[in-house]
């Protein structure tokens, strides 16, 4: 592959890791998790890599076709196997000592399966994203400016294959061929959706609500389906991780999910519109990626929210680490001077970090503890000292 020299910034947390438990990696598909895998492999004697969607190794993981020198065994794609959790259990508890384990798969492996979590305890599990302004691949660093790649990211997406490429009119065939994969291959194997022209309907629609709260009785008014099935999904959506859901922040988080989320796609390509949407979506993929990777990293629990009130205040991300606020953070393609909703909840909530990000080249300034930083700048850096 043009990228599989590429060392990935979770690579030395997985491989420490490996050595106490099993490591699962999940993400979304195309994003690198079966490279990043087999890049791991020189790390050891001797590896297995097994993919269940092979006919051949699908009979080899069934039939447990592997040696005791085989010091890590890679399984691909295992959660397509209807039992695989019990399965694993069984496999691990009664063969750790003679082999690490790998699972990755392009689903949530930390809460998909059937039933409760028979593996609790006995693995680590990261998040692989797509490339992104902290973490630009080997292949692009001479080729591009920071500039010049960050408006790649902007066009093509952080997802290797079209990012790698370049070519805007290749990108736009990647991604259909990955949605149909996503929707005519992932999800009819492990969701029970059968009207999947609609869902992919639904798709279409979330791409072009980037940026603002999803009224999910609107959408299902525009589908002609009920308000259930558009809720489920759209969890769905997120469970293969096409998509991702902020809600408001509120103290009480009840109240908080009644309210209107707001719906980013894992690939920034795929949102239509406006540059400024795909910059708040660029922005939010910046941002997940960073609070994925603290939470699997420290155990901390970190969230992602926005904030609305009735006046119609609004700002774009709430960083929140076990339910303190840590940042606000406004979003802005253009503009430099300082939002008054973002002045407003910095003095209401007393956040010691606030911070507004502007896609074009500005300079940085700071003014009544508030930053204005422009993205090259703020998103290039995979740790916010805000949230350590």
């Amino acid at each position: 592959m043009l990228y599989s020299s590429q060392i990935r910034s979770i690579s030395a947390s997985v491989l420490k890791d490996l050595k106490k438990k099993m490591v699962f990696i999940g993400g979304p598909r195309q994003c690198g998790k079966t490279t990043l895998a087999q890049s791991l492999i020189q790390d050891f004697d001797q590896s297995l890599y097994l993919n269940w969607d092979d006919d051949d190794q699908r009979r080899e993981i069934l039939e447990r076709k592997w040696s005791k020198r085989n010091s890590l065994l890679i399984f691909d794609e295992l959660h397509k196997f209807p039992r695989w959790k019990s399965w694993l259990k069984g496999i691990y508890d009664t063969q750790k000592s003679n082999h690490s384990f790998l699972v990755t798969g392009s689903a949530r492996l930390d809460v998909y399966g059937r039933g409760g979590d028979s593996l609790l305890g006995r693995y680590h599990y990261w998040r692989l994203h797509p490339f992104t302004l902290s973490e630009k691949p080997e292949s692009l660093h001479k080729s591009l400016t920071d500039e010049e790649f960050f408006h790649r990211l902007m066009t093509v997406g952080g997802f290797p294959e079209p990012l790698i490429q370049g070519d805007e009119r290749e990108a736009r065939r990647w991604r259909r061929n990955r949605l149909d994969r996503i929707v005519r291959d992932d999800i009819r194997d492990l969701e029970n959706i059968r009207n999947l022209t609609t869902l992919e309907l639904l798709i279409d629609l979330l791409k072009t609500r980037v940026g603002g709260p999803v009224v999910i009785k609107n959408l299902a008014e525009d589908l002609h389906v009920s308000q259930p099935t558009v809720k489920h999904w759209i969890e769905v959506l997120e469970r293969m991780y096409l998509i991702f859901t902020v809600y408001p922040y509120s103290t009480n988080l009840s109240r908080a999910i009644q309210k209107p989320p707001k719906i980013y796609f894992y690939d920034n390509a795929d949102v239509e519109g406006d540059p400024g949407a795909r910059f708040e979506n660029l922005v939010a993929t910046h941002l997940l990626k960073t609070l994925h990777f603290l939470e699997d990293r420290d155990g901390y629990r970190y969230s992602l929210r926005y904030l609305r009130d009735k006046e119609g205040r609004e700002v774009d991300f709430v960083l929140v680490r076990d339910k303190k606020v840590c940042e606000l953070i406004e979003v802005k393609w253009k503009e430099d001077s300082i939002s008054t909703s973002l002045r407003y909840y910095q003095s209401k909530l007393q956040v010691s970090v606030s911070t507004q990000i502007v896609g074009q080249t500005i300079r940085p300034y700071e003014k009544d503890g508030i930053q204005v930083v422009p993205a090259l700048i703020d998103l290039s850096f995979l740790e916010r000292p805000s949230l350590i």
